[in-house]
């Protein structure tokens, strides 16, 4: 093996990106074709949070992969490659990749599933479930590629079909528990669609039952949010949170808009409205906050809670913090920000409201409200990637519970806040779309462009983060609205936890 590859490899190793940089471009340098070395090398980057400058190296690792498969047929490792390119959100790149490799080895059914997930998180429908179909088609009896066809086929509205393929997956004693999960999860949601509202809620909690068994699940720490939720509501202060307010920040340093809020409350819908204006750059679902907070970590040694390493911090230390946050955007996106406002959302990162303020007291805030009852039902129905913060959601009483610890959190500081923030309200958006969004850009201090109006058209065909990324490629409609009410027999249950928010936010009964 090359020996810079072996450093490199050594670094990644002790998660030492930047040195890995340096070994593997050393290594790049002496074998410039290597897809190995390409690889490699594009991970760190991507890793160190030069995204774009990764994704590039990676695309070329595809490319010589693809090339060494077309002599042997062995589309593995291209398609490997494609899993890493997928995995940091470069689904066009992606798809180049697949597409050429089950040309090559058209019987390689791993070569359709990967083709068919991606067309599918670009809102490709109809290449998906062609895709979909045929990955099923070499492997007629696998449960997973059933599932994954049914939820295609529910995507491109043939629920019936999906409906009565799920049904039969489910009559199989040998499913695995992730399949079981899954299968439930999606039914349910099909259930939904098809108006079979009575035995909607009978797989969700099927699926709940399943869930803390599953491998993924039993890696996250349940209490860590919840904790964190309780410690904040503490600690935080008006003094805390207002301590560097009248700070003039230098011109290099600009502060964010943050759309913040909880899950399934119209961020990702809120966020393609606003992306349609020139005058606005989306940052979806990042990690620049997550970093900032892992780099305050690092400068206090890993000593205190968040607001006691807020409250060590010198004026050097907040600005540091601001050029690291503008550094790591400026690797993720290059020049596309421009001098553009750039829209940070995130929309967990509520949780880090706090933070967000001291070092950005000079931010504006945009927060979502949707009714509490909604937002419960469609996060208990949604299946998400599990996190700490999503594992909440798992079951019917812990989706509730968590929207109630996180709400508090918003009400606690809400008064508390020194940056400007307007409150904006999912049925607002849906019922009066014009005048709700007039209100948001003039806060923003932007005018009113009519091309928003068309922001589905400009949501089509990309990569968005949040689990409603199709719905947002479509013109909006109100059927989410109320949606609750179909389910009203599932609320007692959960009533204590929901129902000071319901009056706080102005929702009827």
């Amino acid at each position: 093996m090359n020996p810079f590859m072996q450093l490199g490899q050594a670094a990644v190793q002790n998660k030492d990106f930047g040195s890995a940089v340096e070994w593997f471009a050393k290594a790049a340098a002496d074998n410039p074709k290597d897809p190995q070395i390409k690889a490699c090398l594009g991970q760190s980057l991507c890793w160190l949070g030069k995204k774009n400058e990764g994704l590039a190296h990676l695309r070329q690792s595809g490319q010589l992969l693809l090339k060494k498969a077309r002599k042997s047929r062995d589309i593995g490792l291209a398609l490997d490659l494609a899993d890493q390119l997928q995995y940091w959100s470069d689904f066009p790149g992606s798809l180049e990749v697949c597409r050429q490799a089950v040309q090559i080895n058209p019987g390689a059914v791993r070569g359709y599933q990967l083709l068919a997930l991606t067309h599918s998180r670009l809102n490709q429908k109809k290449s998906a479930l062609a895709a979909g179909r045929q990955a099923l088609k070499l492997v007629p009896n696998s449960a997973m590629l059933t599932i994954l066809l049914a939820t295609l086929e529910a995507a491109d509205g043939l629920n019936p079909e999906a409906k009565q393929r799920l049904g039969k997956v489910l009559q199989n004693p040998l499913l695995t528990i992730e399949e079981q999960f899954r299968a439930h999860k999606e039914l349910a949601r099909i259930l939904d669609k098809l108006g079979d509202y009575d035995q909607v809620f009978a797989h969700l909690h099927a699926a709940a039952e399943i869930a803390p068994r599953l491998p993924e699940v039993k890696r996250q720490d349940p209490d860590l949010v919840p904790n964190m939720l309780a410690s904040h509501r503490r600690e935080f202060d008006r003094e805390l949170l207002g301590r560097w307010s009248n700070t003039c920040f230098p011109d290099d340093q600009p502060a964010p808009v943050f759309l913040l809020g909880f899950m399934r409350t119209g961020t990702t819908l809120t966020q393609e409205v606003l992306a349609a204006h020139p005058n606005i750059f989306v940052a979806d679902e990042t990690d620049l906050i997550a970093s900032v907070v892992k780099e305050l970590n690092r400068l206090s040694n890993g000593q205190g809670s968040l607001a006691e390493q807020l409250r060590q911090l010198d004026l050097a230390g907040v600005l540091h913090l601001r050029r690291f946050y503008w550094h790591r955007a400026r690797a993720l996106f290059g020049e596309k920000i421009g001098k553009r406002l750039l829209l940070d959302k995130t929309t967990m990162n509520t949780i880090d409201l706090g933070l967000i303020n001291c070092l950005f007291p000079d931010a504006k805030l945009v927060f979502l409200l949707r009714d509490p009852r909604d937002v419960c039902l469609s996060c208990f129905m949604q299946t998400m990637t599990p996190t700490p913060s999503t594992v909440q959601l798992l079951s019917w009483d812990g989706t509730a519970r968590f929207y109630a610890q996180v709400m508090d959190w918003w009400l606690t500081v809400k008064p508390q806040l020194t940056m400007d923030f307007i409150e904006f309200r999912y049925e607002d958006a849906v019922f009066d779309f014009e005048q709700a969004f007039r209100n948001v850009f003039d806060f923003l201090n932007l005018r009113w462009d009519p091309a928003v109006i068309e922001f589905h058209k400009h949501a089509a065909g990309k990569y968005i983060a949040s689990p409603s990324f199709n719905q947002v490629a479509q013109p909006l409609y109100s059927s989410s609205v109320g949606r609750w009410r179909r389910y009203q027999s599932q609320y007692p249950v959960v009533a204590d936890y929901l129902q000071a928010f319901i009056g706080e936010f102005g929702y009827e009964n």
